[in-house]
């Protein structure tokens, strides 16, 4: 039988793989500079727009409605992420018949809690209301106490009611940054700070003695009715031309 033979399969020579394009590097962004700090305001200017707000109005009250220290230490506690306006609506029938720690213990958590129900987080706020009436009547014989750290020592009541109530009850030269405080001394530049306490620390420190009684007042006003969060009216704000926000619109 003849012997076949096969004749070898000639293999293609293994094409070399094309080398790919080096792809150009994106540059890196560069990152975002730092705004420039704004120029610090003088004690003259500091000056100048607390005489505009005192001039304006000349005895500013806080609009949280109350009675006595004891029920303004109430509507502070009550006023936490809730408006004055929805705080005065459930309070007027409630301090009618609870102005004062024993009466608010008399009527116990569960009937307060329907004189304020329509105000945020109403249970928690009940529960600590009547914990702090209790507090009040067995360590400072009913009263409110005058200094910070006492205050603060009661149910549902931070630095910020401290300083409320030290100044509206007792006169205290005290500064309650809330959210419009914190925004008008960031958006200004009187007293930038990432935090109510730099806030405040920065305000006292800038504030002249004789505006401090009803600084905080005049701040919290002007920033409810005009330095707005989303639309301020720089047209009839009285401090415009102090004022070092870049996007102002005058």
């Amino acid at each position: 039988m003849a012997k076949i033979t096969r004749k070898p399969v000639s293999r293609k020579a293994a094409v070399p793989k094309k080398k790919a394009k080096p792809v150009a590097a994106k540059p890196k962004s560069s990152a975002k500079k730092p705004l420039k700090a704004t120029r610090p305001w003088t004690p003259a200017e500091v000056r100048e727009v607390f005489s505009r707000f005192r001039k304006a109005n000349p005895e500013p009250k806080g609009e949280l409605e109350h009675v006595n220290p004891f029920t303004l230490l109430v509507a502070v506690v009550l006023s936490a992420q809730a408006t004055d306006a929805g705080v005065n609506k459930a309070t007027r029938a409630l301090f009618e018949v609870a102005d004062t720690p024993q009466k608010m213990l008399d009527l116990g958590e569960e009937r307060l809690r329907e004189y304020i129900k329509t105000i945020g987080l109403y249970r928690t706020k009940a529960k600590n209301v009547i914990a702090l009436s209790a507090k009040l009547l067995s360590e400072f014989g009913g009263q409110v106490p005058r200094t910070r750290a006492e205050i603060e020592s009661l149910p549902g009541a931070g630095r910020k009611t401290a300083n409320v109530v030290l100044n509206m009850a007792f006169g205290e030269h005290t500064m309650a940054v809330d959210t419009h405080v914190f925004r008008v001394g960031n958006r200004t530049g009187l007293a930038p700070g990432k935090t109510p306490l730099e806030v405040e620390l920065g305000l006292e420190k800038v504030i002249p003695a004789e505006f401090m009684q009803h600084a905080h007042h005049w701040l919290i006003l002007h920033g409810r009715y005009t330095c707005l969060a989303r639309k301020p009216r720089c047209e009839v704000c009285l401090i415009n031309d102090l004022c070092r926000w870049p996007e102002k619109t005058v």
